[in-house]
């Protein structure tokens, strides 16, 4: 479990490099929803997700030698996309294994911040291979998405940001994949001693961190056919026991309701989100009677939209 300060300095290391997104509200999903609803607009990051903040981190703590031969990673789009806009202010080189699926807008944010792609199959053993073979071959420096403390640690300055704004949150809600954003809440949320509660929101067709929790161990998607490409990628052995310890409940939803919400974020809201991100949403809808009258922080993640492939 990270501690406070460790997201406390990540702040500071990470200030220049992101922005402080604003939290909006809305009456009308209020309304709708019968609660209080704070939407934490990653959306607005740049790189267009919250990745940015853990990858800013990460890099940042690296010693020489670790930069030499560059940096890889691997990712579905937005870790990928934050990580070679960081590489490229810095002037490093980096590769990033993707799945030949990822939608074409973050394939171009990788391309754009001069990221080198390397192709791998859609499930984590081809993902695991491809990278393997890269680091073999390259000696790059490992950035992991999720399964790295200093990851973690950026991760967490959302919920800072949102809990020092909103100190008197019933509970906030975090997407979950691979894990580094909902277990940076945790961290952060148990540093601050509040009484905040913590849920995770997954899709129903990559729910392998719902699975875990009942399972007590580590659980794996054999297939991951969901709309929510960011949300694919299974715990580590770093974020799952945070998680495991720390939240509340981890809701699922299906493919129509994540649908329904992001297309009701849009209308009512005004703004691009993507499906991994309104699902915080979905998962309000679905549970009205838990979360009725409470004041609720969702973090919307990002907003890397492919405007030619809507789901609607």
């Amino acid at each position: 479990m990270l501690n406070l300060n460790e997201i406390e300095k990540a702040r500071i290391r990470i200030d220049s490099y992101i922005h402080n997104s604003p939290v909006l509200t809305n009456s009308t999903l209020n309304k709708i929803t019968n609660a209080e609803l704070y939407f934490k607009c990653e959306n607005f990051q740049k790189s267009g997700s919250f990745k940015i903040r853990g990858a800013a981190n990460a890099v940042l703590q690296l010693m020489p030698d670790e930069l030499n031969s560059g940096i890889v990673t691997a990712s579905s789009g937005n870790h990928g996309a934050a990580l070679s806009m960081i590489a490229s202010k810095l002037g490093l080189k980096i590769k990033v294994v993707m799945p030949k699926n990822t939608s074409k807008i973050k394939i171009d944010n990788v391309k754009r911040n001069g990221g080198e792609i390397v192709w791998c199959d859609s499930n984590q053993k081809s993902r695991d291979k491809i990278l393997n073979k890269v680091i073999k071959k390259t000696k790059s420096t490992l950035i992991h998405p999720y399964n790295n403390k200093h990851i973690i640690a950026g991760q967490g300055t959302v919920a800072l940001e949102l809990m020092e704004k909103y100190t008197d949150l019933d509970c906030v809600i975090a997407p979950i994949s691979g894990g580094g954003l909902l277990s940076g809440t945790i961290c952060l949320i148990e540093g601050m001693n509040t009484k905040t509660t913590v849920y995770g929101a997954e899709p129903a067709e990559a729910d392998d961190a719902y699975r875990s929790i009942l399972s007590g161990k580590i659980e794996i998607n054999d297939t991951t056919n969901t709309i929510c490409d960011g949300l694919r990628a299974q715990l580590g052995s770093i974020t799952f026991p945070i998680i495991k310890k720390g939240v509340e409940k981890i809701f699922t939803l299906d493919e129509n309701e994540i649908k329904y919400s992001m297309r009701l974020i849009w209308e009512t809201m005004k703004i691009i989100v993507e499906p991994s991100c309104s699902i915080t949403l979905a998962a309000v809808l679905k549970n009205k009677k838990i979360f009725k009258g409470k004041k609720i922080g969702l973090i919307l993640s990002g907003g890397n939209v492919d405007l030619d492939d809507l789901p609607w």
